[in-house]
């Protein structure tokens, strides 16, 4: 059968089975009166649809749906037309599914002819394809945990993800507008920039990466490595510009500590031999002054004998000191709670220091349970109450809190005193280091502390805490008691 009401029904015909579009005329009566080789090609339909009334064909969907059905039914009385896009296509079978643009158009009924309706079906499965490529792509630029953003060819930004945000602190609608310069630091040699721009332009390379220093909104600066990729037509015309950025933050810590662990323990090594060699002439000096003691009653000369008891006790301590240092004992692993470790160290050293320091303690209603040796713990944490005691010079107050943070249990000791001064925070856990007077301080206490923390598997750091003096946290992995309550047994 061909179109009806054509002038040249033939030509019409050889045209229309010549479309690559597929091609369906519906009579006034509903009937599917004529359809082109692409029609049955493009909806996978067998031909024999052809002379079937379509209010006979029930789907629910596809091109001959209920929405369908009811668009051709209104183009045929009232000439109206419709169109649907990206229905999927029922009897389509390839890797994949298919999905096609159907158009409703009537056809303007010759004089004393009935109404007819032009139905075109159009595969379009390439182009919902690459609206979901595109879909997937964006959320993958969403979703991505590296700093990314897109800039026009002017190098300005048209969309930042979440991670930018994140790791910058400003906003999509703040980075939206503005140059990536936003975030440029002063740190990152202007060269940098200039060789990252000729690789950009340059058609045969079209990428820079390098490792930069940029700046967050709150002025901390940041490590980067940073991609930058050119977008270009097929033509070669570059429309956009698409950087990753990987934060290097926690990678550049976890390296200063690790150089810091191999550098107490090298400084260990060291500290052990020099305890050693020194433990000898001690003991002779010691001796000799025993000695001398036993042979005079002169007041003067067991004076100075006195004196130089003190100082060999003082220079026994500081090698007892090195040797601590230096052992780095495993210790007894025990199901311990934190709580109960934090109220004995209070307690030891309740009484044995000033009277004048109000000492707050702040623990939850439960145990805190960590895997741990008691012992150990117990000298750190009373090492640092200790230096908040000596810091506030007995008048003050000493804050302890016990918390349960995730996987972490947490312990900070928080005072009034003056804080620690700003030039020596990144050193205060550094062998030998002291801000005490000379004489008065080994500057091994917390490194001692520090080792300790380590050997279970936890990090200990220093701030100082705004409107108070110097804050010390101890973070080490919490443990799940597998029954009871965690032991508290000295």
């Amino acid at each position: 059968m061909t179109p009806s009401n054509a002038s040249s029904p033939d030509r019409l015909a050889e045209l229309f089975a010549r479309l690559p579009v597929g091609v369906a005329v519906i009579d006034g009566r509903g009937t599917i009166a004529w359809a082109n080789p692409a029609y049955f090609e493009t909806t996978g339909r067998d031909p024999g649809i052809v002379g079937t009334n379509f209010h006979q064909i029930l789907e629910d969907q596809g091109t001959w749906s209920t929405a369908v059905g009811t668009a051709v039914d209104a183009a045929l009385r009232h000439g109206a037309t419709a169109s649907f896009r990206s229905v999927r296509a029922l009897y389509r079978h390839q890797s994949g599914p298919v999905y096609l643009d159907v158009d409703v158009f009537p056809l303007t009924p010759a004089e004393g002819g009935s109404a007819e309706v032009v139905l075109m079906v159009q595969d379009v499965t390439e182009r919902v394809e690459g609206q979901r490529r595109a879909e997937l792509f964006y959320q993958a630029f969403r979703g991505s945990t590296n700093a990314m953003q897109l800039t026009d060819a002017r190098g300005v930004m048209v969309d930042v993800n979440p991670a930018y945000e994140q790791i910058y602190g400003y906003s999509r609608d703040e980075a939206v507008g503005r140059r990536p310069n936003l975030v440029r630091s002063r740190h990152t040699a202007g060269d940098v920039y200039d060789r990252m721009w000729a690789d950009l332009k340059d058609p045969q390379r079209g990428y820079w990466s390098g490792e930069i220093t940029n700046r967050d909104r709150a002025g901390r600066e940041r490590p980067i490595l940073l991609t930058i990729t050119s977008i270009r037509t097929l033509g070669g015309e570059v429309t956009h510009y698409l950087g990753v950025a990987v934060d290097l933050s926690e990678q550049r810590s976890w390296e200063l500590r690790a150089a810091h662990a191999d550098k107490l323990a090298s400084v260990g090594q060291l500290a052990a031999g020099v305890a050693h060699e020194i433990n000898t002439p001690l003991a002779n000096v010691m001796l000799i002054a025993e000695s001398v003691r036993r042979r005079t009653t002169d007041p003067w000369v067991r004076s100075r004998l006195d004196t130089i008891s003190d100082q060999v006790d003082a220079a026994a301590r500081i090698v007892r000191g090195l040797l601590d240092f230096a052992r780095r004992s495993e210790p007894l692993v025990a199901e311990l709670d934190l709580v109960g470790v934090a109220r004995d160290s209070v307690a030891f050293l309740r009484g044995k220091q000033s009277a004048d320091v109000e000492v707050t303690e702040v623990y939850p209603g439960g145990p805190v349970p960590v895997l741990g040796d008691r012992g150990q713990l117990m000298q750190v944490l009373t090492n640092i109450l200790n230096n908040a005691y000596e810091a506030m010079h007995g008048n003050g107050t000493i804050r302890i809190s016990v918390r349960r943070q995730g996987r972490r249990a947490e312990v900070e000791v928080v005072d009034s005193g003056p804080g620690i001064p700003v030039e020596a925070l990144p050193h205060i856990f550094e062998p030998f280091f002291t801000t005490k007077p000379e004489g008065e301080g080994t500057g091994l206490g917390l490194a001692i502390c520090h080792g300790i923390v380590q050997v279970h598997h936890g990090t200990i750091t220093a701030r100082n805490a705004p409107g108070a003096g110097a804050a010390f946290l101890v973070s080490l992995p919490a443990h799940e008691a597998t029954a009871g309550t965690p032991g508290n047994s000295k």
